[in-house]
């Protein structure tokens, strides 16, 4: 009789994950030489996440938005044109031959943000030139330092009332909206606030934007079936953050959060143990139809510049830590993204089952980090941005050669950039699967 999920180890239930990105269902490929490729490319994934040797060191280039600036466009359009979306990363798809393919799916739909007057963001057009080729974050304390305890009490209720008001203009009127949670068996009053024309113009603004998202996803769907069918395989299904991002990044604000590491920490904690269950939830519902069982981390606020190592044991490594031990136990494959550098945690981030994550360098010493911690975790970066985008081909071949020889023996590697270029030499990119080829193969 066969187990069912829940009688499954977690490595049992991440082979069974791996098994269905490697014959992904409902896929048609377009050709028999596709899906080999398809396969082979899957494969060397997969092993080189499991700390084994593939056939060479597989490589993710760092495209991003990279596309919309190859194919002669900018973001700023291809958020609000579609067509030229899906030509951009078309044409991207077909001039690269890579181990994997990113579709268009972090450009943001511009008129949905139009619609509920999206406040957390800037992007081309909207607070930022036209022709700036990414967007940006609006700092803020979105959540008042007194507001921990609606938070903590009732998160959903806290977003709804309090925070989409602030964030989104269109929804300010929800300030007025009553608590859902009442329990009234027979609803009277609970309706009057419905009838507000500003509560209800901001429920419209909510279906405005969700039409016009069911538009832009189409498209999304369109190109990454064409890029699955033709063979490349997406490596990220999913997105989670570390409960103190989110505080940091989403509520908070940098500043607000780093005071109330000092005035409010007991506040700060039990937060982060609130937001856990929500963050592996979010992710567990990104990854449950997706072919790739590979959920991305990026991880801000736990750099080396913004906290002590202290801080960081006691603040953002715990929750951080339940977060991808609850999804490793899912047998889902965390892809922990340390954006600037993390040379002073090495000794404390080591600490997961072997082969059930990757932790995916910026400007950590690479190397480093292949020792300390690369007989349990896969390894993965870090060709300097800067050099992708200003260096020669040459200069990111002959680095990349460096970071193989050094990061590949014994498997477990995977080659990328330090994080994603939005503009550059194409020949720089080409530089990195050219490099894989060369200097990657296990022999």
């Amino acid at each position: 009789m066969e187990k069912t999920w829940a009688e499954l180890s977690p490595e049992e239930k991440r082979q069974e994950r791996f098994k269905r990105w490697l014959s992904p269902p409902g896929v048609t490929f377009a050709t028999p030489q596709a899906e080999k490729l398809y396969k082979e490319r899957v494969t060397r994934f997969i092993k080189a996440f499991s700390l084994q040797k593939p056939d060479r060191v597989p490589c993710i280039l760092p495209t991003g938005f990279y596309a919309a600036a190859y194919a002669g466009t900018n973001l700023g359009t291809v958020m609000y044109d579609y067509d030229e979306m899906k030509r951009a990363w078309l044409k991207t798809l077909h001039d690269f031959d890579g181990d994997t393919y990113v579709p268009p799916a972090l450009v943001p739909p511009g008129r949905s943000l139009d619609a509920v007057d999206y406040k957390l963001y800037k992007w081309p057009g909207h607070g930022l030139a036209k022709t700036t080729l990414s967007y940006q974050a609006v700092e803020g304390e979105w959540m008042k330092p007194g507001e921990y305890d609606a938070l903590i009490r009732d998160p959903s209720d806290f977003w709804l009332r309090t925070y989409m008001p602030r964030v989104f203009g269109a929804l300010k009127a929800f300030t007025q909206l009553p608590p859902l949670t009442g329990f009234e068996e027979i609803a009277t009053q609970s309706f009057l606030p419905f009838g507000n024309p500003e509560v209800q113009a901001g429920f419209n603004a909510l279906m405005q934007a969700g039409n016009e998202s069911l538009k832009w996803i189409a498209v999304v769907g369109e190109v990454a079936g064409q890029s699955l069918s033709l063979g490349f395989p997406g490596v990220m299904s999913g997105l989670a953050k570390a409960p103190f991002d989110t505080l940091g990044d989403t509520l908070r604000g940098t500043q607000g959060i780093m005071m109330d590491m000092f005035q409010r920490p007991q506040k700060v904690h039990e937060a982060m143990e609130r937001i856990v269950p929500i963050a592996v939830e979010g992710a567990l519902a990104s990854v449950a139809n997706a072919a790739a069982p590979v959920i991305i981390m990026p991880l801000h606020k736990g750099a080396d510049t913004f906290m002590s190592v202290k801080q960081y044991e006691t603040f953002y490594w715990p929750t951080f830590r339940k977060v991808v031990m609850a999804l490793v136990n899912e047998g889902v494959f965390p892809m922990l993204f340390a954006e600037g550098s993390y040379n002073k945690r090495l000794d404390i981030i080591g600490d997961f089952p072997k082969g059930s994550v990757a932790w995916y360098f910026d400007q950590t010493d690479i190397f480093e980090a292949k020792k300390k911690i690369g007989d349990r975790c896969c390894i993965v970066g870090n060709v300097p941005t800067s050099m992708i985008m200003t260096g020669t081909p040459q200069q990111v071949k002959e680095h990349c050669r460096k970071l193989i020889e050094g990061c590949a023996p014994g498997g477990g590697y995977v080659l990328a950039g330090g994080a994603n270029v939005d503009e550059g030499n194409p020949e720089n990119l080409r530089a990195m699967m050219a490099a894989v080829r060369e200097y990657g193969v296990y022999k």
